[in-house]
């Protein structure tokens, strides 16, 4: 059972992404934010982590790089969900330590295999 921490600031997209990916038969835990996320994420050692760009506070990429340079979460992949998908933002995260970008809105019936394709998973 694959083993997911979403993280996102608007409580309808934690639960339209929790209810489609606990349907795929994947264990799901969720984090309001970036604190919260790296917190979760130490904790509980998901298979994956899908984090929204933009949250109040630590936002999403600031928090990819402190996973990154935390030893309990640096191998945890990182999946960012956003609805800003313009050259210039993919630019920005070029640098970033993810495995892709998920397009806000998702599709919720195939965001499971989504995440599953972007990380190789069969």
């Amino acid at each position: 059972m694959k083993r997911v921490l979403i993280v996102d600031d608007e409580p309808m997209i934690l639960e339209v992404a929790q209810m489609s990916l606990e349907l795929a038969g994947w264990e799901v835990s969720t984090a309001p934010g970036g604190e919260q996320g790296l917190a979760v994420a130490a904790a509980e050692q998901p298979d994956v982590v899908l984090m929204d760009v933009m949250m109040p506070g630590l936002d999403g990429p600031t928090t990819c790089l402190r996973m990154a340079e935390d030893p309990r979460t640096a191998n945890i992949p990182v999946v960012l969900l956003t609805a800003k998908v313009q050259p210039s933002d993919r630019q920005r995260w070029a640098n970033l330590p993810i495995k892709g970008v998920l397009r806000k809105p998702f599709d919720p019936f195939a965001l499971a295999d989504d995440v599953s394709r972007l990380l190789g998973w069969s």
